[in-house]
């Protein structure tokens, strides 16, 4: 079988070539199946994760295949549900899936998720609380936003008294991409 991706050099590491060869198989597969659940695929293509190898496969490659596949499976979501009930429906679901999100917009800065633990670190909350003011602005004054620029948001690691914890955020960061997906 031909390499998917171009791979890294000998001693450089790159994702575990037979992972992500047989992950993307699956996808394929499960893309071309009719009837499975597209939302619980583009999840999962959102969670993939491979091993590290010597003279793996690109990561910036692979990681901008899955972000490919993610849309691929949440434009077909939105064009099966356009079909089925209309484009106005459609818009009424992506409208009740944002209303889900927007009271922790209405949230004083600093207070919008909880602090990790006592000896943990999440993310700085000055720099959350700037990405949440920007959705903030894309809701209610229609600035632009895409479900790329949630995708690259970074933030600082900070002691749990400056923090809020990961794994609320990138859920919560989550369920933002599904929307701007739906949007586009």
């Amino acid at each position: 079988m031909a390499d998917l991706f171009p791979r890294v050099r000998t001693f450089a590491l790159g994702y575990r070539m037979a992972e992500v060869d047989e992950y993307f198989d699956n996808a394929r597969a499960a893309y071309e199946q009719p009837g499975l659940s597209d939302e619980l695929a583009a999840i999962d293509v959102r969670r993939a994760s491979f091993d590290l190898k010597r003279g793996g496969y690109s990561t910036a490659a692979v990681d901008s295949a899955l972000d490919r596949l993610e849309v691929a499976f949440a434009v077909r979501v939105r064009e099966r549900f356009i079909k089925e009930y209309g484009h106005d429906a459609w818009m009424a679901e992506l409208a009740r899936r944002a209303q889900v999100l927007y009271p922790r917009l209405r949230r004083p800065a600093g207070e919008r998720f909880a602090a990790p633990g006592t000896l943990h670190t999440g993310y700085d909350r000055k720099e959350v609380d700037a990405a949440l003011d920007r959705l903030t602005a894309f809701f209610d004054q229609g600035r632009p936003l895409t479900a790329e620029d949630v995708r690259s948001l970074t933030f600082k690691r900070r002691r749990a008294w400056g923090a809020y914890e990961e794994r609320v955020v990138d859920a919560y960061l989550a369920r933002t991409v599904d929307i701007l997906l739906g949007a586009a």
